[in-house]
Parts: structure tokens; C-alpha cells; sequence
């Protein structure tokens, strides 16, 4: 019977650190693992990522143009049409039916939703306050007899 008197960690659980300039005995003493002299040798030594030694670096000396969009674009959830096939009968299609059918977890149950045309949609579908459809998605719950409604 497993008490706390006779409870054991498993082989190889535990390992012991390697405890740094400790003497010679440790097999780390001396210089302790950090080489002979140097900047990056002392205490609070080395420096920052791209530092060349004082001389201009080359992030600083390559030219900067244009603009970049990356910081302000949208990512959307995406659920293809195949998906959402295979989860629902009938019932309308939201945010929160979504995420209960485990359609949608983590971050994509807060990021705005984009259905894809990917699959087949056989059933009469209403989707609800979905942000973006692509073009085949659209055309196939038309086809299928659904409807998007935005409220």
C-alpha cells in the first residue's frame, strides 16, 4: 500500500543540477564552464543580439522601406463547409453552436469566424452573425437552401 512514509519518485525523476563553480571537485570549478577571460566571462557579461563589437550593425545599416501590414491584418477562424456537415442538422449556425460541436476551441472561440467551401453541404443551414464567407462557401448554402443572416 502506497503512504506517504514509503512514497518514492520514479527512477529518473530526479536529476541533479549541476552546481557551478563549486570547487574542483564538482568538475566545474576554475572557470566554471565559461572559458578564459573575455566579455562573456564576467559577471553580467556579453551582449545583446546583433551587437558587432561597437562597430554599426547590420540591422542599422541596411535601408528600411515600405510599409508593412502584417501587425494590423485580420485572422479569422476558419470552419469548412464539410465541418459544420458533419456536426449540425437543421439548427442554426452561430458563434456559440460553434464552439459547442468542438468546431471552434482556444482562441479561434474569440477570433471573428470565415466559413470555406471545402466539402459538400446537402442540408438547409441558417447561419448567424458569421463574419466572412468565401465565394464557394456562399454559393453552396445558397444551393443548399440555407440562409446568412448578420443581425
Amino acid at each position: 500500500m502506497l503512504t506517504l512514509n514509503n512514497l518514492k519518485s520514479p527512477k529518473g525523476a530526479h536529476k541533479n543540477i549541476k552546481r557551478i563553480g563549486r570547487g574542483q571537485g564538482s568538475g566545474q570549478g576554475t572557470q566554471a564552464g565559461k572559458g578564459h577571460k573575455g566579455q562573456k566571462a564576467r559577471a553580467g557579461g556579453g551582449v545583446r543580439t546583433g551587437f558587432e563589437g561597437g562597430a554599426m550593425p547590420l540591422y542599422m545599416r541596411l535601408p528600411k522601406r515600405g510599409f508593412s501590414n502584417a501587425p494590423f491584418k485580420t485572422i479569422y477562424a476558419e470552419v469548412n463547409l464539410g465541418q459544420i456537415e458533419a456536426k449540425f442538422d437543421g439548427e442554426e449556425v452561430t458563434r456559440e453552436s460553434l464552439v459547442a460541436k468542438g468546431l471552434l476551441k482556444g482562441i479561434s472561440k474569440r477570433l471573428p469566424i470565415k466559413i470555406l467551401g471545402n466539402g459538400e453541404l446537402t442540408k438547409a443551414l441558417t447561419f448567424v452573425n458569421i463574419n466572412k464567407f468565401s465565394k464557394s462557401a456562399e454559393e453552396a448554402v445558397s444551393k443548399a437552401g440555407g440562409k446568412i443572416e448578420n443581425k
